[in-house]
């Protein structure tokens, strides 16, 4: 399938953006909540997040069926865009086990077993 490739990159993009927007929305609540000077930092990080939540959600959704995520991947994937960066930590466990279109790295052959077999 030839969208494979463009949603697996958008996907990758999306979970350090999120991840990002999640710094971005923090910081403004604690100028509203915290330091009590503004509000502009939670009015513009705000939708912002909201927005590439739902993207990542829907890029989450799309690998689910695309890659044949079992259903604890695709769970895993949109429960870590609740926590603050888990999208990033969720991005690197999934490409070392080959759910992003890779070799999953317990699949690569171990050289030393074999030539030790021999």
């Amino acid at each position: 399938m030839p969208l494979k490739n463009p949603v697996i990159r958008a996907f990758r993009i999306l979970a350090v953006a999120e991840a990002i927007s999640w710094a971005a929305l923090l910081a403004g609540m604690y100028f509203k909540w915290i330091a009590g000077t503004t509000e502009v930092g939670v009015q513009v990080a705000g939708p912002i997040h909201g927005a590439l939540f739902v993207a990542y959600g829907a890029a989450a959704l799309a690998l689910w069926r695309l890659q044949r995520w079992p259903f604890m991947v695709a769970f895993f994937a949109g429960i870590s865009a609740v926590f603050p960066f888990a999208t990033i930590l969720f991005e690197r466990w999934a490409g070392k086990r080959g759910y992003l279109g890779g070799v999953p790295a317990e699949a690569s052959p171990d050289v030393t077993k074999e030539s030790a077999r021999v």
